[in-house]
């Protein structure tokens, strides 16, 4: 395992889901890089900062969380935020950056909604989640998808091997981030024109969730656990 991609709706989804697992990944010398489908300019509150310059801040926000867990490549398409759909431009998109990145692993965000929390389940998440695995199966791996990408831009079809989800209904792997807790706090942290408002109410719930998560997993008491659906592409 060499390369990592994360493709996310929004800046702020993968710290929320899994910044204490990438920077697990980034410590044992894995690359990293991040995909950014919009750049947030419809989260927040209404305190008078335009959505152009929101955007360019929610972008700061992302490469600072991203570079507090040893990401650098940081990269956005800049889809309009909250209208997303898993059309084939998008498909194309993501498909592209596959091919570009050569990831072994794709991280991404469940197409499926979730009932018992429903706040990863946006419709931005789902319709990012679905455009994401049918560019890993079968658009990146596909010589005949896409053949602009190869005739127009020279990237060949990858394979990614395995796809790890955020935020699904399924968990059948979560990974103990006890040891980097703070970290992940700190990449959050960084995300101050969305999480500055909540002080230790934010420390407290990821607490309490990541606890929660650690102990449906049978992890001994006091540790702290991110969830995820993993599954094999080949």
């Amino acid at each position: 395992m060499r390369r990592v991609l994360a493709v996310m709706a929004h800046p702020d989804d993968v710290d929320f889901g899994a910044a204490g697992t990438v920077a697990g990944w980034t410590d044992r010398g894995i690359e990293v890089a991040y995909l950014m489908i919009t750049d947030g300019d419809a989260g927040g509150s209404d305190d008078g900062i335009t959505r152009a310059e929101l955007a360019a801040l929610r972008r700061d926000e992302q490469r600072a969380a991203a570079k507090s867990i040893g990401v650098e490549d940081v990269r956005y398409l800049g889809y309009a935020d909250g209208s997303l759909e898993a059309t084939l431009g998008l498909r194309r998109d993501i498909a592209r950056v596959i091919r570009q990145v050569r990831p072994d692993r794709v991280l991404t965000q469940s197409p499926d909604r979730n009932y018992e929390r429903i706040h990863p389940s946006h419709p931005d998440h789902r319709a990012v989640g679905a455009a994401a695995l049918d560019a890993v199966y079968p658009d990146a791996r596909n010589p005949h998808a896409f053949p602009e990408l190869l005739v127009d831009e020279g990237l060949g079809a990858w394979t990614v091997r395995e796809v790890w989800l955020t935020g699904g209904p399924i968990v059948n792997h979560v990974v103990d981030v006890t040891d980097r807790f703070e970290r992940k706090l700190t990449a959050l942290r960084s995300h101050a024109s969305q999480v500055g408002h909540l002080g230790d109410e934010l420390a407290d719930g990821l607490r309490g969730w990541l606890a929660a998560t650690a102990t449906a997993a049978g992890l001994p008491d006091g540790r702290l656990a991110e969830p995820f659906q993993v599954f094999s592409t080949v």
